[in-house]
């Protein structure tokens, strides 16, 4: 069954994916009918959510937001799905990294990094870093799906432009792997998921709430000796973004223990403080807060 339902869905897929653009977000227009007003895709978290994050703010303030954020929710979906045929002139001229030559900064440090980002703006296009002097071997993170066609497709989309992709539990292993080849490697992770409260080494305040962390990262770059920086992306217009790097840590171990996650979350909540549309509301990130 998971065979048949991926052979009859992969068509459309390819058939969108080469969409000219302006039919292709017309298309997103669209889902964006059919999510919210037919199905109401979660609409319930993301309210529930969206009044946690904004007390101060007003049901129409909330109403808006919530719309908005169901509209770049397609886009963004939909913009994976691209991938499949974009070109690379494209996709360098929609993903624009604003400084560069920090990238190139990290890597004449002579050592591993780890990239981490949040579930905002647009983490599909992150593969474009390799059109902006990405020498490093490159891994991106995710978490599998139980569908394991659907599962290979997204692992083959987004390992476009000599991207490896690491299901969760493989990349403390890969990175001891890579450390002790020398391998020298970016690592890129989206790092606000809600881990089990009774499992969370550490708890912080996120958009005014007490929450679980995961610190992964952090620890990761710890112990292994890696440089630790934050990739700040903002969506421009439809379609376009812009990114830059804000170093967190050439050397983690010399911060105390969960400064540099801290520094992470502050830098993603400022950014969803800013604009929230572009945040990923629809996850539960708020079930494990303490009242």
């Amino acid at each position: 069954m998971q065979r048949l339902g991926f052979l009859a869905v992969y068509p459309l897929l390819w058939l969108i994916s080469i969409l000219p653009f302006r039919l292709f977000y017309l298309f997103s227009d669209l889902v964006y009918f059919i999510i919210y007003y037919l199905v109401g895709y979660r609409k319930k978290v993301v309210k529930a959510n969206l009044e946690l994050a904004f007390p101060e703010k007003s049901k129409e303030e909330i109403h808006l937001i919530q719309k908005k954020f169901y509209h770049h929710f397609c886009d963004m979906f939909l913009e994976m799905v691209k991938t499949m045929s974009i070109s690379d002139k494209e996709l360098k001229k929609r993903f624009l990294v604003k400084n560069p030559e920090e990238l190139k900064r990290l890597e004449t440090l002579n050592k591993s990094h780890i990239i981490l980002l949040g579930h905002y703006a647009s983490y599909e296009w992150v593969n474009a870093l390799h059109f902006y002097g990405l020498t490093y071997q490159a891994y991106g993170v995710y978490k599998k799906i139980k569908n394991e066609y659907f599962d290979d497709l997204i692992k083959r989309i987004r390992s476009k432009h000599h991207t490896t992709m690491l299901a969760t539990k493989e990349v403390p292993k890969q990175i001891l792997k890579n450390k002790k080849a020398g391998l020298l490697s970016s690592y890129g992770m989206i790092a606000d998921q809600a881990p089990k409260g009774a499992i969370a080494k550490y708890w912080l305040h996120f958009m005014g709430k007490e929450v679980p962390v995961f610190v992964g990262g952090e620890v990761l770059a710890k112990r292994l000796d890696l440089a630790l920086t934050y990739l700040h992306i903002e969506k421009v217009k439809r379609g376009h973004y812009t990114a830059e790097f804000i170093p967190l840590a050439d050397d983690p171990q010399k911060y105390e223990e969960f400064t540099l996650t801290d520094k992470y979350f502050h830098l993603l909540e400022e950014q969803i403080r800013d604009q929230p549309e572009y945040y990923l509301w629809s996850h539960k990130r708020w079930k494990h807060a303490k009242n």
